[in-house]
């Protein structure tokens, strides 16, 4: 599966309930599942994003589905990253001509 990070902040409707983020992260851990995918962790950081997730998914266009079904509640604007891992990595450099 293919792993994504995603960097992300509040907007203004999720910082004001921000109580419920807890319930928020939970739904969207559920919502990962069930689209074929994992939320395999969740931090709050300081800095520019107010979170840090690493998921995984089967394939960009699940991952891409999931993730914009979930801004559109609009309690979070996320960036996202596709993450290789470090034999990926080796790969696609050993396949430089």
């Amino acid at each position: 599966m293919a792993t994504y990070l995603v960097l992300g902040n509040f907007t203004e409707q999720g910082m004001r309930a921000v109580k419920d983020s807890p319930k928020r992260a939970a739904a969207a851990r559920e919502a990962f599942r069930v689209a074929g995918g994992n939320l395999r962790e969740l931090y709050l950081s300081l800095g520019e994003y107010d979170f840090v997730a690493v998921s995984e998914f089967p394939d960009d266009e699940t991952y891409t589905r999931t993730v914009l079904a979930l801004a559109a509640l609009g309690n979070v604007r996320p960036t996202t990253l596709k993450a290789f891992t470090e034999d990926e990595f080796r790969r696609i450099i050993g396949g430089l001509p």
